[in-house]
């Protein structure tokens, strides 16, 4: 339990953990230090000077930011030298910029222009300063424009603490300006387009492309909502106008790891509205897609599907949400009466590692030890776990990476074990029980001939050190993985996709035939093979490009016309996760409610409606699942138990190519297409 001092900020007595700087301190008692640099969570620097603050028994001010509080301590922030101070820093940083707010579109939200409303400043008493440089607005992300920038440093500070390094100071004093290296345009530099820095930026030099006369920040209805598009599940804030999302933003709290936000998640909802967005039921007439109503599309399928009972089949992504798995398996199970149901989770994991996953919060972990996990923000990969192990290594935690191959994240590693990973975690269990931790005799039994090397003690003796060690594991070594996490710490099989622990625990987990014997791919040659069920119903953007042979009927359900979807007997128009509302059970085990943040496309419905729909076509009543429905099924209580050192075999794919196959529709269908075709060229 952390310890709390008592300290005074403005007469006010308060309590805070020890540690905590006076901002942070004072926002506990409502009290607002001005600030301009300070960015919660990351290491302070003071360069602004703005949050000077006076404490009783001191000489001089002292920064509030950098200024921990301590038992006794009596701080006063609103002295008429601290205001004289204030007023005159934010009078010399008008006197450099721009004073355009009237028309600038961070107006509203801008800072500086907040404490020159508060200062009483209408133009700086300084001689105005011009600068004149150049603004790189060469890609349709990021528009950076040096002139409105305030030197606060907080873009470079969020950039170097999730290691993507691209910008940087350069030139000295009041000429001193934010670039890439040797001032390239962003898509020549790493830049992945996270927006980190955007979101960082407290005024106009730093801002999305596409902004320019799109709404003032306060036309801006705001929703918190979660991401779908990998398994990262990040949390999101929607910005929508006149029914339109207008631009999305991190939604993570602001002193979190997992504030990040990769470009997928934060640029690919111009999709929502693209050429190839599904708006009506469509059946095949002749060899071609023609538009029909949902009467008749629902009619047919109903047919098919009740003709082919035990040979229908039906397979989704894990990126649908609760409520849509729960009436899926209905559908298969009690209407169709079939029990060929599957997901893409089968592709990369298997449903025991989800469902035993344990709960976790990455924020409080100070030991991460990835296991045969390759997470990278430049490959978009888990960009967002990738991100967030890197911050909590630059804010003290220890990283081990176990690996058979190079992984990127290892630079920041205190400890890589390389080559075979099962002995890497038979190593290490031994090394803790030779520590005097407790283990399972079947542990002890299974590691007592393993070799301990210099590398593998070391990681121990941190495991062994570390109050809150956390184990993120890929579904294939999650057993193995879970043997260390009997000893000490706990233990999380990370997917690919964004509610694969949902999924699981609402038991959309097949009980007849498997994912790829439905979708005809042979394990270890892909696509090609017969399909195993005669009518086959597809939900979500399945990573299939081409029709399963053997299939008298495909049926296709998805919000994008897919490659599958041209080929399909019928299609059906769903809604995007941005329309449709429900919950999730992110990777770490945290229950996400999304709530519905626009209305659906034309006559596209959510998932859960058609399924809904198509039962009462079929004769049966289906009810939307209740919340306690959902939560009865997410209160599983997970034991581990004692499994051999073994790597489940069959279930390792392309990470990349699959997130990528998954989201293919918002890819092709959104800015991001630019993306791709400029990291083809800078590979070039």
């Amino acid at each position: 339990m952390e310890k709390l001092v008592k300290l005074q900020i403005d007469g006010i007595e308060i309590k805070a953990p020890a540690g905590m700087n006076l901002i942070d301190a004072a926002e506990r008692a409502g009290i607002h230090i001005p600030n301009l640099c300070y960015l919660k969570g990351i290491k302070s620097i003071g360069a602004c000077r703005l949050c000077l603050v006076e404490v009783e028994g001191l000489k001089a001010p002292v920064i509030a930011c950098n200024t921990r509080v301590k038992e006794g301590l009596v701080v006063n922030t609103k002295t008429d030298k601290i205001q004289e101070v204030r007023k005159f820093v934010i009078d010399l940083i008008l006197s450099m910029h721009p004073l355009d707010c009237m028309t600038c579109t961070k107006a509203g939200v801008c800072n500086l222009q907040k404490y020159a409303y508060d200062f009483e400043l209408k133009e700086s008493s300084f001689t105005r300063k011009k600068f004149g440089y150049p603004v790189d607005e060469t890609n349709p992300f990021i528009r950076r424009d040096p002139d409105y920038c305030i030197l606060c440093s907080r873009c470079v500070r969020v950039c170097k603490e999730q290691d993507t390094n691209v910008l940087e100071f350069m030139g000295r004093g009041i000429e001193s300006k934010v670039l890439t290296a040797n001032g390239r345009p962003l898509q020549e530099s790493e830049c992945t387009f996270c927006g980190s820095c955007v979101d960082a930026c407290p005024v106009n030099a730093l801002l999305e492309s596409d902004r320019w006369r799109k709404g003032r920040e306060w036309e801006y209805e705001k929703v918190n909502s979660t991401c779908l598009l990998c398994g990262n599940s990040c949390d999101i804030t929607v910005s929508t106008k006149d029914g339109r999302i207008q631009k999305i933003n991190s939604g993570a709290a602001a002193d979190s790891a997992e504030k990040y936000l990769c470009a997928y998640g934060r640029f690919g909802f111009d999709s929502i509205e693209a050429e190839s967005r599904l708006t009506v039921p469509m059946k095949r007439i002749e060899g071609g897609l023609q538009e029909t109503t949902w009467e008749d599309a629902l009619t047919i399928v109903a047919d098919k599907l009740r003709k082919a009972g035990k040979e229908a089949g039906f397979i989704s992504v894990a990126g649908i949400e609760n409520e849509d798995a729960l009436i899926l398996k209905k559908i298969a199970k009690n209407i169709v009466k079939t029990k060929n149901y599957d997901t893409t989770i089968s592709l990369y994991g298997d449903s025991e590692s989800f469902r035993n996953s344990q709960k976790a919060d990455i924020d409080k972990a100070d030991l991460i030890m990835l296991v045969d996990l390759n997470p990278s923000q430049w490959d978009r990969v888990l960009p967002a776990l990738d991100a967030s192990v890197r911050r909590r290594v630059n804010r003290g935690a220890k990283l081990i990476i176990i690996n058979s191959s190079d992984t990127k994240i290892e630079e920041v590693a205190a400890v890589t074990l390389k080559g075979n990973v099962t002995s890497g975690l038979k190593g290490i269990a031994k090394a803790l029980t030779g520590k005097g931790l407790k283990a399972d005799k079947k542990i002890s039994a299974a590691v007592k001939d393993e070799e301990i090397s210099e590398d593998i003690e070391k990681a121990a003796t941190l495991i062994a050190e570390a109050n809150e060690p956390l184990i993120l594991s890929s579904p294939s070594m999650f057993e193995a993985s879970a043997n260390i996490a009997l000893i000490k710490g706990k233990v999380i099989s990370v997917g690919l996709e964004s509610n694969v622990r949902g999924v699981v625990l609402m038991g959309l987990t097949t009980e007849g035939k498997t994912y790829k014997e439905m979708a005809g791919i042979e394990s270890g040659k892909g696509q090609g093979a017969k399909s195993a069920v005669k009518v086959l119903y597809a939900v979500g953007e399945a990573p299939l490009q081409a029709r399963p042979e053997g299939l008298e009927f495909l049926i296709v359900q998805n919000s994008h016309l897919t490659d599958l979807a041209r080929q399909a007997d019928i299609v059906l128009p769903s809604a995007t996760f941005l329309e449709a509302a429900g919950t999730i059970v992110d990777y770490m085990g945290r229950l996400k409610y999304l709530p519905k943040v626009i209305e659906p496309q034309e006559e596209s419905k959510s998932h859960r409606e058609i399924f809904i729909a198509l039962a009462k076509t079929m004769g049966t009543k289906i009810k939307l699942p209740t919340e306690a429905e959902v939560n009865k099924a997410v209160k599983v209580k997970t034991k581990l138990s004692f499994n051999p050192f073994e790597k489940r075999e069959g279930i390792d794919i392309s990470a990349a190519e699959f997130i990528e196959s998954i989201n293919a529709s918002v890819i092709k269908g959104s800015r991001l297409l630019w993306l791709k075709e400029a990291e083809k060229t800078v590979s070039v």
